[in-house]
């Protein structure tokens, strides 16, 4: 039958069906779901009955595993995490600010896998921002001011141990979050720069892993990615995705940030997740 891709209808984003995910895939198929991946960005795989076998196993089809700093895998495995909540938690939703995955790297990854375990009634959406449209969208002065510029990235707001998910935040969650010195650790990455496959133009990065802009001042620099972020994240440029039971959704952090929402309190919410690291590594 063959791959079926239904675009989203919203900015980026597609459902895909015809493939069988808990099968190794062929190497058409594998070609196929990259093209619409490069093309869509996020990719919604619906009706999916995955084990974290072929969680791996899918991975690894589009590359090999990439780190995954400050939080421990699930037992018996190297390389997928739970990104869980448990329906008691109090503290804030996790990831629930617009990010790109560890853009901190020296090399970030090219995408990640998250597939379902736990869904609850409601609540739970992933919201993703195509930084390739918010870049061709972008008003030509603000565009000027940006190209050429590196930014620096660090984890350290999040997972210093004096960070948002720091050492007193950690013990609050069922997410088994790991605070480190090395997060303070910095790395530069251009702000307008090509997609490393396909050479499309597009912004990397956000203010939630970047603390400032190489050759201008801390104040400067924050009022230019206060412009790009009110900019980048407009809705115009979002897809909504809504979780439903087995399904998997992988999506290029290259190409989009993504932001996790709550609206599911009283319930206990699970997915499992890999991430995809870039040839360039």
């Amino acid at each position: 039958m063959g791959l079926e891709v239904t675009p989203s209808g919203q900015a980026c984003g597609a459902t895909v069906r015809g493939v069988d995910l808990t099968k190794p895939l062929s190497a058409q198929e594998v070609s196929d779901i990259r093209a619409a991946w490069l093309t869509h960005h996020v990719l919604v795989f619906p009706d999916q009955t995955m084990t974290d076998d072929d969680l791996e196993r899918f991975s690894l089809s589009f590359g090999p595993f990439g780190d995954d700093p400050f939080i421990a895998p699930i037992a018996g495995r190297e390389h997928i995490i739970a990104v869980k909540r448990e329906a008691g938690e109090k503290g804030p939703v996790f990831a629930e600010a617009w990010h790109t995955d560890w853009s901190f790297q020296k090399v970030p990854p090219a995408g990640t896998c998250l597939c379902a375990v736990t869904i609850p009634p409601q609540g739970g959406d992933t919201l993703f921002v195509d930084q390739h449209l918010a870049l061709q969208k972008m008003p030509a002065a603000l565009r000027k001011k940006l190209e050429g510029k590196r930014a620096v990235h660090s984890a350290a707001g999040a997972y210093a141990p004096d960070g948002f998910y720091g050492t007193e935040d950690s013990t609050t969650r069922s997410m088994d979050i790991r605070p480190s010195n090395e997060a303070t650790a910095t790395q530069t990455h251009l702000i307008v720069r090509p997609h490393p496959e396909t050479g499309e133009l597009g912004l990397f990065g956000c203010v939630g892993y970047i603390v400032g802009i190489e050759g201008l001042h801390t104040a400067e620099a924050q009022k230019l990615l206060g412009e790009m972020y009110q900019w980048q994240t407009r809705e115009e440029f979002q897809f909504r995705h809504t979780w439903q039971e087995n399904m998997m959704v992988m999506w290029d952090n290259r190409s989009v940030l993504h932001m996790a929402t709550g609206g599911y309190e009283g319930y206990d919410r699970e997915l499992h997740r890999t991430t995809i690291a870039d040839k360039a590594a």
